[in-house]
């Protein structure tokens, strides 16, 4: 497919046209609940060692698994009845993102954390949900040989939603504030709240089944048909996965805090993450396209993981080479385009990954359940982040990101090497 045939497709089929509003929408809360709210709260003078603390927020995200299931197999009050099941609980999230980010904008962190705090595990609780249903609607609305068509406007549309909730809400806050900034973040969700309204249903919700499994066999029946499948290389296969995103977890914690730390402006930040990072993104995006089909999707695991987990070392020379602010601006830029590139890259290659493992019929309960495991180890660990660099400085907090990589890149080599000696596919 050429590239102007995958541009023309969003106006061909209007379920990528939808898919493309949905990954806006879903690319909005994740930053506003930590990394771009960091800002906010580093300006609020809040201690570096509780900003480390506050990255937990956005432990929904990882622990999405545990409700997803319920979301396969129950309506979403009132919106399922009038838009079907996935549609339903799509607006029943956004509804509830919306709220969640009015009122952090009515918060004050610097007198009153516990109002942010609380609005934040809202917004992040909405905003793991939607992305749970929307990625059970996008594997239910088309068939399997249009999924990576579906997975690519869904990036492309993440990575829009990305940009506004990032280099957007910045040039905001410098500008009107804060308050104003999440405001407009609300205003911002009106094109994937539309893209749900006008989303084709599912075949599979018109004859969606209503019975309703015990608690606890709701949640163990995809967990066990996942581990059925994927036999001996079960464990191995699943700790590679959690270990595969875990440096860029950790280091994405304290990027921020990095930046204010060396005196970058909002405008600067936005400018080099999110601007310029959009561009960087997606050629990273569009080289894991390419690279994939050609050198095998184990091979992509263990180039992804040893460059993104490498690309932390520029990180580091930022923090040894650009104390000036804005005199270093194109140092800044350099290094961190060099981050996001690889973060990017790695990502799709992950994301391409997970994918495949998961079945049809539980495939958002089994995506969850990935997409958790991959964020949680990460997450946590980003706890501590703060305390350390209080200890070490953030080159060595950053040097030693970069060297976390290193057993995934050979566990990735393992499961490869397991897997061709065995005569299985690299992709379940």
């Amino acid at each position: 497919m050429g590239l102007l045939d995958a541009v023309r497709h969003p106006f061909a089929d209007r379920r990528i046209a939808a898919m493309l509003g949905l990954g806006f929408s879903s690319g909005i809360p994740f930053l506003l609940v930590y990394v771009t709210q960091s800002a906010w709260l580093s300006e609020a003078k809040v201690p570096i060692g509780i900003l480390g603390l506050m990255s937990e927020l956005t432990l929904a995200y990882k622990f999405k698994f545990l409700w997803a299931p319920f979301l396969d197999r129950y309506d979403a009050p009132l919106f399922s009845r009038l838009l079907g099941r996935r549609r339903g609980w799509i607006v029943v999230s956004q509804i509830g993102i919306m709220l969640a980010l009015a009122g952090i904008a009515f918060g004050d962190p610097a007198h009153w954390l516990a109002w942010t705090i609380v609005f934040s595990l809202a917004l992040g609780f909405a905003g793991a949900t939607q992305d749970v249903v929307i990625d059970g609607w996008r594997i239910t609305v088309a068939p399997v040989e249009r999924q990576s068509l579906m997975s690519s406007w869904s990036e492309i549309g993440w990575r829009m939603g990305n940009l506004v909730a990032g280099a957007g809400a910045l040039y905001l806050a410098d500008a009107y504030g804060w308050r104003a900034a999440y405001l407009f973040m609300v205003v911002a969700m009106a094109p994937g709240v539309a893209a749900a309204l006008l989303a084709p249903e599912p075949d599979s919700d018109r004859t969606a089944p209503h019975e309703h499994p015990g608690f606890v066999e709701t949640i163990v029946a995809p967990i066990r048909d996942l581990v059925r499948r994927l036999g001996p290389l079960a464990v191995p296969i699943l700790l590679m996965v959690a270990g595969f995103r875990m440096p860029g977890y950790v280091s994405s914690a304290m990027a921020m805090p990095l930046f204010k730390s060396l005196h970058f402006s909002n405008t600067d930040i936005a400018t080099v993450t999110k601007l310029f990072g959009f561009g960087v993104a997606l050629a990273g995006t569009f080289l894991a396209s390419y690279v994939v089909p050609r050198i095998g999707i184990m091979a992509s695991l263990v180039a992804g993981t040893v460059f993104g987990s490498a690309s932390h070392l520029s990180l580091a020379y930022l923090a040894l080479h650009g104390g000036d602010g804005g005199g270093a601006f194109w140092t800044f830029a350099a290094t961190v385009s060099i981050d996001s590139f690889a973060y990017a890259f790695a990502s799709i290659v992950l994301i391409t990954y997970m994918s495949s493992l998961a079945a049809t019929e539980h495939a958002a309960s089994q995506y969850a359940l990935l997409t958790s495991l991959c964020a949680l180890p990460g997450s946590l660990l980003a706890g501590a982040s703060g305390f350390v660099i209080e200890d070490t400085g953030f080159a060595w907090f950053f040097v030693g990101t970069s060297v976390i990589g290193l057993p995934v890149a050979v566990l990735c080599w393992y499961v490869w090497r397991r897997q061709h000696a065995q005569g299985e596919p690299a992709i379940a």
